[in-house]
């Protein structure tokens, strides 16, 4: 196939964003979040079946809101915990999603003829949820390949060897040494304390210290996002929030620290069991290479104080960010998509 005649694509479905970077130069991102209106006057009001994105958090009272990934949902979860129908549905949505995705950046490029992707699942996804990702995309992709999500990074910063990725998402916190080789699975570790974590812990806190205000979720990710910081520096975080019916300036400062520490021990943790159980003449290379990756890597002072905890639990640490944490992902999935070879596509559309 011409290469004029191809199109990849690099896709992180993520639990709070969904993000694609293409080989035609678009990329973008939108809220994992889909929208259906809930009777015929709020489809009236909208003007269609479905709505994505920030459209779908703007309009939610007039909508049945779903979120696709939530609790790492079709990627990670146990899904013999799931009914058949709630199932189904899941899938459904994830589709709407994708088809929507997939379409923002299709249009750039109407002489493709073929679409191929590379997408990333936690580090440590089970055969059927990679299964159940490959599903999703039929219709909508011509070529698919699931790869991890913290190797996609490291594989698109061109970290291959001495190195261990943190990739902290919303509904998952992922971890992979690289060594030169493909990682294994005993080189990955899954956690699901992330982001959504961070929110629930502060949204308690918030009540319990301010038991007058009215907060939900929703309003309680929003301030993590515009103020998420767990450095003692610095202002005093205010948010407004209302106090019957009006709004009210509270300090959510200490509430804010706990809530975003609160992922920092399981992390460390998991950097502790993949840096034990390696080669011994090359931890000291992991430890000093620790690369944060994913929307929770932008929390201010998150890669000091997991370089605060590597030095109690593990002698030392050297922590860095990725320059673009919310596309490192997307972006090493397109790299790999163009990297891997035709005769590998050729034989995956065989299967």
């Amino acid at each position: 196939m011409s290469g004029s005649n191809v199109l990849n694509i690099g896709i992180d479905l993520g639990t709070s964003r969904s993000v694609i970077a293409c080989d035609n130069g678009v990329r973008t991102f939108i809220s994992s979040i889909v929208g259906y209106p809930k009777d015929a006057i709020s489809k009236k009001l909208l003007g269609k079946d479905v709505v994505f994105g920030e459209e779908a958090a703007k309009n939610r009272l007039a909508l049945e809101m779903r979120r696709p990934f939530e609790k790492g949902m079709l990627k990670f979860s146990n899904l013999q915990d799931l009914s058949s129908a709630e199932f189904e549905r899941y899938k459904g949505v994830a589709r709407d999603l994708l088809h929507h995705l997939v379409g923002l950046v299709r249009k750039e490029s109407p002489q493709a003829q073929v679409v191929r992707a590379v997408i990333g699942a936690p580090a440590l996804a089970s055969t059927q949820n990679k299964k159940t990702l490959i599903e999703i995309t039929k219709g909508i992709l011509d070529d698919v390949m699931i790869t991890s999500e913290p190797f996609a990074v490291a594989y698109g910063l061109g970290i291959l060897n001495n190195a261990l990725i943190v990739d902290i998402g919303a509904g998952t916190v992922d971890l992979c040494r690289m060594s030169g080789v493909i990682p294994t699975e005993a080189d990955q570790i899954t956690l699901t304390k992330a982001g959504d974590h961070i929110d629930e812990v502060l949204l308690d806190l918030i009540k319990t210290q301010h038991a007058e205000v009215d907060v939900t979720l929703n309003m309680v990710k929003r301030v993590k996002e515009e103020n998420a910081t767990i450095s003692e520096k610095g202002e005093r975080v205010m948010a407004l929030l209302p106090i019957k019916g009006k709004p009210t300036s509270v300090d959510v400062t200490d509430a804010l620290h706990e809530a975003c520490r609160s992922i920092i021990p399981d992390i460390v943790g998991g950097i502790r069991s993949l840096v034990a159980s390696f080669d011994p003449e090359f931890q000291d290379s992991l430890k000093q290479n620790v690369v944060l990756a994913g929307g929770g890597s932008q929390i201010g002072g998150m890669a000091r104080l997991i370089e605060a905890y590597m030095q109690e639990h593990l002698g030392y640490g050297k922590v860095s960010r990725v320059e673009e944490p919310l596309y490192a992902g997307a972006n090493g999935g397109l790299l790999l998509c163009k990297d891997m070879p035709s005769d590998y596509w050729d034989e995956l559309r065989k299967d």
